[in-house]
């Protein structure tokens, strides 16, 4: 929060404790003699092949602005495009992160892609989207319009930890920077740059990594 001068309200307090005891709960401890190999964090943690949406949403700064954005690229890292925007509802998360899922497969389609993989930090967000809400829900509306975007092209969601999801968090801050409603991005800003590369490094290393384990078994 200092170094990013990112400001966290009470309600995004209470949103990531819930977000992060979802995670641990859903995790299993295996009993074994030895320690396991400690497991890298990447921007597509299930490796999986074609096109990936990664997207957050981000509140900074006093008064607080929330921003949301995203980043497409295949599956080896390449930029294909990105968005960004400003919400002028500073304190309601669950609304914010389920606009950004909105706007990102909005994008998505727009771009005409058929099979996309999106991944969102927000675990909340991500299980809500994948049970039966009641229809009396504050943001029924927003749910179906999701679910109807998914439906209609070969979409799937998945959940990211928050450090596979630097360049979506990044997209997210630049939009609370500014008043811009609704912003693509064709071509990376120029400080996502570094952040993309060292994201597709990741990838390779682990590529490597994969290859050299399959070979010595």
């Amino acid at each position: 929060m200092c170094f990013n001068n990112e400001t966290l309200s009470l309600v995004r307090v209470s949103f990531n404790i819930i977000n992060s005891a979802n995670v641990i709960s859903s995790c299993k401890l295996k009993s074994t003699s030895a320690s396991s190999p400690a497991r890298l964090v990447r921007w597509n943690n299930n490796n999986h092949v074609g096109t990936i949406l990664n997207v957050d949403s981000s509140c900074i700064g006093d008064p607080i602005r929330t921003g949301f954005g995203g980043v497409l690229r295949n599956h080896s890292g390449t930029y294909i495009s990105g968005f960004s925007g400003y919400i002028n509802s500073p304190t309601d998360i669950l609304f914010t992160e389920l606009a950004t899922l909105y706007e990102g497969l909005k994008l998505a389609i727009s771009l005409n892609f058929e099979e996309v993989v999106c991944y969102s930090d927000s675990l909340l967000t991500v299980n809500l989207i994948k049970e039966d809400i009641c229809r009396y829900h504050v943001y029924a509306v927003l749910f179906q319009n999701i679910k109807d975007l998914k439906s209609s092209r070969n979409f799937s969601l998945e959940h990211s930890l928050r450090e596979g999801n630097q360049c979506a968090d990044y997209m997210a801050k630049l939009g609370a920077s500014t008043d811009d409603i609704f912003t693509v991005h064709s071509s990376p800003p120029e400080l996502l740059i570094p952040l993309l590369g060292k994201d597709e490094i990741g990838s390779i290393l682990e590529d490597m990594l994969g290859t050299k384990i399959s070979k010595t078994c």
